[in-house]
């Protein structure tokens, strides 16, 4: 891919807040393929790690580097799609029409790909009913739809199913294994086993605020190489706060 970002390389990089070391001096290189799961207990930080990932926020210390920068004025090549959705007071379809006017797509374009995006996303028979309404399900799917529309090499997903019930997290999860079929490369936190295991390619396993683990999905579930990753397995790890 031309002007590929990734890899995404973190140099010791750690964050605190109010007084307080939320991550602690991680270095890890994001590579794109497979998909990686950011597993932990709440409050081991995962949220944290992927807002410095993504870029919301600034390192207390150490590095975050793209492969390459992002160029101003082009698609962004980097989405994130969060626990709670934040949506415009307008239709469905108009909030993924105006992420793609800010983004700079010309005005015709707009409405084609916001119909496009949420085709991929099963809710094509909703484009025109105000997104406020909508089901929370309903709302997530809107959320990756309108991440997806500018087809992102990285989509970071911040515990995208965790408000939702059973039913609307099969949807969702479809619609991320799609994403990840059609070569998004999917950064995802959660602390659901299961989910890890159904989406994961790869696992990072942080406690309290370090990266702990790494190791393929299969692996990290059989045979954890830490005494931190087998307690939570086995749901023994308390969390965190």
């Amino acid at each position: 891919m031309n002007g590929a970002i990734l890899p995404l390389r973190l140099d010791a990089v750690s964050f605190a807040a109010g007084g307080r070391a939320i991550i602690e001096a991680i270095s890890l290189e994001i590579e794109a393929g497979p998909s990686t799961i950011i597993l932990g207990a709440n409050g081991a930080g995962k949220s944290v790690l992927m807002r410095l990932m993504h870029g919301l926020l600034e390192p207390s210390s150490g590095r975050v580097e793209w492969h390459a920068r992002e160029q101003p004025g082009a698609p962004r090549k980097q989405a994130m799609v969060f626990q709670r959705p934040v949506l415009l007071r307008r239709s469905a379809q108009a909030n993924v029409a105006y992420a793609l006017k800010i983004a700079g797509i010309a005005e015709p374009q707009c409405g084609a790909q916001a119909r496009e995006a949420l085709e991929s996303v099963g809710l094509t028979h909703l484009a025109h009913r105000p997104a406020r309404v909508l089901s929370g399900g309903e709302q997530q799917r809107l959320a990756l739809a309108r991440a997806w529309a500018l087809h992102p090499e990285v989509l970071f997903l911040d515990e995208p199913t965790a408000s939702l019930d059973p039913t609307a997290t099969r949807e969702i999860e479809a619609v991320i294994r799609a994403f990840d079929a059609a070569g998004t490369k999917i950064v995802m936190a959660t602390h659901n086993l299961g989910q890890a295991r159904r989406l994961g390619d790869e696992i990072l396993f942080l406690d309290r605020g370090r990266l702990v683990e790494r190791a393929p999905v299969e692996q990290f579930f059989s045979k954890p190489q830490s005494a931190q990753a087998a307690a939570f397995i086995k749901g023994e790890l308390p969390w965190t706060g």
